[in-house]
């Protein structure tokens, strides 16, 4: 798998409310680019925009990387977020439907992960949390027609 012929890498930062609707954008933008449909757009978008809150509410802040993929003929976006908070402790639990540390559904990590393909976290406690997700551009058929 390598970059796709789409834009490069991009990192954007993760600092503020500004910062959260800035990155729902630009990974709107990069999904439509590389020929996500409407329905695969809205889904990464939802799992960027819990893992952005995460990351500014949990981790402090930090960044997210998106990186085009492609896999021949399969379009890909992987995105890395990446915070230097205090990790989590328990991921096991964390990634538990319900569970919330900050008052909320509980729904931040286990819900991003059913919105995506590939899902993977790295989190050490006292250094912070990568969480990094993948979305593959589906093809859909076309629609049959119906003979009269």
């Amino acid at each position: 798998m390598q970059a796709s012929r789409h834009a490069g890498p991009a990192s954007l930062p993760i600092g503020s409310d500004a910062d959260l609707a800035w990155v729902r954008q630009q990974v709107r933008q990069a999904a439509a680019e590389l020929g996500f449909g409407l329905v695969q757009q809205t889904k990464l978008v939802t799992a960027a925009s819990e893992l952005a809150r995460n990351t500014l509410v949990h981790g402090g802040g930090g960044h997210v990387e998106l990186t085009p993929l492609d896999a021949g003929s399969s379009q890909g976006l992987r995105l890395a977020f990446v915070d230097s908070g205090p990790g989590i402790r328990d991921l096991d639990q964390a990634l538990t439907d319900g569970y919330t540390s900050g008052g909320g559904l509980g729904l931040g990590l286990s819900g991003a992960k059913r919105l995506v393909q590939e899902f993977e976290v790295d989190s050490t406690p006292g250094e912070g949390t990568t969480v990094t997700v993948t979305a593959w551009a589906t093809v859909v058929p076309p629609a049959r027609t119906v003979p009269r």
